[in-house]
């Protein structure tokens, strides 16, 4: 190698040493963004030069800025933060649907059925008393309306969940926009010879950020692009294109659906279909356990109507009828079928007299008998076939609406340090570590000075070699 070739050989170590040094650099002051991957650059030896007394070495060049990224660890993170995702959605929902059950703030559906029979029972005491058949109608108009206000404030919860839905379907719609979008960058990237490593970050984190709405599977290409399926092999992102998500009105639910638009944007009902993220969790909240929550309350109410109204039109109130001067008897106490429209009956409201509490025609004013028979309702065995009160129904329903909230926070919490885990597992092979980059910084430093000091050397014996001349 003559002096030239010298030249040469510090001009590469030189060049490859400052790009080590911007790879490291870049590395430092990426070391809090989010999802970033740390980079590194691969060295190599040139071809060597052959003399007859053997092979000499021509230097170092760089082969290319490698991310130090596992591939399949990022398939599993993107996994978990799915079921995240659904479990963190429920978790949330569940939370205030429980409170609208908690009574110890306030006054609640197990105080109103406590007063409503207290009121019956405070009748028994006095069946022809003004105060106590206003009161009874008081507390009966509560019970009433807490059932109605219970019902609107589950159904208000599933109205706000359609809302959720519908605004996440649209992030999900513009983050299949950008994978797209990075795809074509990538492969335009790639194809060209270069690394497009801060791309490939980019698409990353915006497929960890899918996986927490939706559940998806994702491969990539021989090209460097990926393509992106959801709900049944739906294509969500191919190539640059990507498919977007739509929500519309079900006529028979009242609430929205999900769907799935392909090329010529036909709808596809894919709801049934999504098993993970965040639209999981919703659309299992507002289709499936808030329903049975107000089901349940349905049949609380309705029991209630039926076996009150049963009783108390059998029985007898003080306003007589004034066609054949006989008390009125076989007037309903309830109106209304279930939960949502459950309501004193308007006749009761207009003359509290109405109440029904005798037992006979002949009994009345004095007599009570109806008055005992509805009071033993709260303690008869009227739900659940017949093995259950109403107050232990209705406690039982509050208990299991407690449980679903504890089993939602038990495996987000579970399901939360699943995924801190593994990202904490990503940072340890993926991530920056500042100790380990001040030294690389000083190393490529040093072997940098080193290169500068080939080509000084080289400079002055070309120098030497002139001045001879």
């Amino acid at each position: 190698m003559n002096i030239y070739g010298l030249l040469n050989l510090g001009r590469g170590a030189l060049l490859t040493q400052q790009e080590a040094i911007n790879t490291t650099s870049h590395n430092i002051a990426n070391v809090n963004t989010p999802g970033y991957t740390r980079q590194r650059l691969n060295m190599g030896t040139n071809t060597p030069l052959s003399f007859w007394s053997g092979q000499v070495g021509t230097g170092v060049s760089g082969t290319g800025v490698e991310r130090i990224y596992d591939r399949f660890l990022g398939f599993q993170i993107n996994d978990e933060n799915q079921n995240l995702g659904k479990w963190e959605a429920e978790k949330n929902t569940l939370e205030r649907v429980e409170m609208i059950f908690d009574e110890s703030t306030g006054y609640g559906l197990n105080q109103g059925l406590s007063e409503f029979w207290n009121g019956w029972q405070d009748l028994v005491n006095n069946p022809s008393g003004l105060t106590e058949r206003t009161s009874l109608l008081s507390k009966s108009e509560s019970l009433a309306l807490t059932f109605n206000q219970t019902m609107s404030d589950l159904e208000k919860i599933r109205t706000d969940l359609d809302k959720n839905i519908e605004g996440t379907v649209d992030e999900i719609n513009q983050i299949t926009e950008q994978i797209a979008d990075l795809n074509q960058k990538i492969a335009e990237a790639e194809t060209g010879g270069q690394e497009a490593n801060d791309y490939r970050d980019n698409r990353d984190s915006l497929l960890k950020d899918l996986s927490s709405k939706i559940d998806i599977n994702s491969f990539e290409g021989s090209d460097g692009k990926i393509t992106v399926l959801s709900a049944n092999g739906r294509l969500l992102v191919q190539n640059d294109h990507s498919r977007n998500l739509s929500t519309q009105d079900n006529a028979l639910s009242g609430h929205k659906d999900i769907v799935w638009l392909d090329s010529e944007d036909n709808p596809a009902d894919i709801a049934s279909d999504i098993n993970g993220g965040k639209l999981k969790g919703w659309l299992e909240v507002r289709d499936n356990i808030i329903p049975e929550y107000m089901n349940r309350l349905d049949s609380l109410a309705g029991s209630i109507i039926e076996k009150v109204n049963d009783l108390h039109q059998s029985g007898y109130a003080m306003t007589t009828d004034p066609l054949t001067g006989d008390p009125y008897t076989g007037v309903p106490f309830f109106s209304g079928t279930d939960a949502s429209d459950i309501a004193v009956n308007s006749d009761i409201i207009d003359d509290v007299n109405m109440i029904a509490a005798a037992e006979t025609v002949g009994g009345v004013p004095g007599d009570n008998g109806m008055a005992i028979q509805i009071s033993n309702l709260q303690n008869a065995l009227t739900m659940n076939g017949d093995n259950a009160t109403f107050d232990n129904y209705y406690n039982s329903l509050v208990s299991d609406v407690g449980t679903d909230v504890r089993g939602a926070a038990i495996n987000y919490d579970h399901q939360s340090s699943v995924v801190t885990h593994l990202d904490n597992y990503r940072e340890s092979v993926s991530g920056v570590s500042l100790d380990e980059e001040m030294v690389n910084l000083i190393k490529f430093q040093h072997a940098y000075e080193a290169a500068a000091k080939i080509i000084s050397t080289a400079d002055e014996l070309l120098q030497t070699i002139i001045n001879m001349t």
